[in-house]
């Protein structure tokens, strides 16, 4: 099977150096091949003032995807600058499925970063997963111009407010078939755990 595969362009995943994910895509961008070099945008929080700076960091840190002919390019690859060599399973090198590549350049929005979380529509009910309000469900508004930063509108018992909270501490709420709350996303809130 290797060798019908070694013939024809393939994805693979490149284990690259510590830290040097953008200098090897460079490097193998030279020898003409197609990359994949995902990224996302976060913040980083000053752990003295607490302010948050963003920071660009590797999807996959330490590996990124190129698409090669393993039997001619493989040398050439394995002693690029940068690259550590080609995961390998059973001594075999590991394909990726183009489905996966077309998935996560799917979710690349137009700044060129990576989207991981879930898509947000006004009105929809929504879980503050920590900070000062964690645990309080409002309803979503709006995203803010900054787009890291979104309005939610809170149902207290007797009043409610708009506030302004990180993306990042929102978590879409879905409802069960008997009715409980439970939240959805990568911050998910145990059932049950209030």
């Amino acid at each position: 099977m290797l060798s019908a595969i070694a013939n024809s362009p393939c994805w693979y995943v490149v284990h690259t150096r510590p830290r040097q994910e953008d200098r090897t895509d460079s490097n193998l961008r030279t020898l003409g091949l197609e990359m994949l070099n995902p990224k996302l945008r976060v913040n980083k929080y000053n752990e003295f003032t607490g302010v948050p700076t963003r920071v660009v960091k590797p999807l996959f840190p330490g590996y990124i995807f190129a698409c090669f002919c393993f039997s001619d390019l493989y040398h050439r690859i394995r002693f690029t600058r940068g690259v550590h060599s080609v995961l390998c399973f059973d001594n075999q090198p590991a394909l990726v499925d183009e489905a996966i590549i077309e998935l996560v350049r799917s979710r690349v929005g137009t700044d060129g970063f990576v989207k991981t979380a879930d898509d947000l529509k006004s009105g929809d009910e929504v879980r503050i997963t920590d900070g000062r309000f964690r645990n309080l469900c409002g309803v979503f508004d709006r995203e803010m111009p900054d787009a890291d930063r979104v309005r939610i509108l809170l149902n207290a018992v007797s009043f409610q407010a708009h506030v302004v909270v990180d993306r990042a501490l929102v978590t879409k709420l879905t409802h069960e078939a008997d009715g409980d709350e439970i939240a959805a996303g990568p911050n998910a809130v145990k059932k049950g755990i209030v």
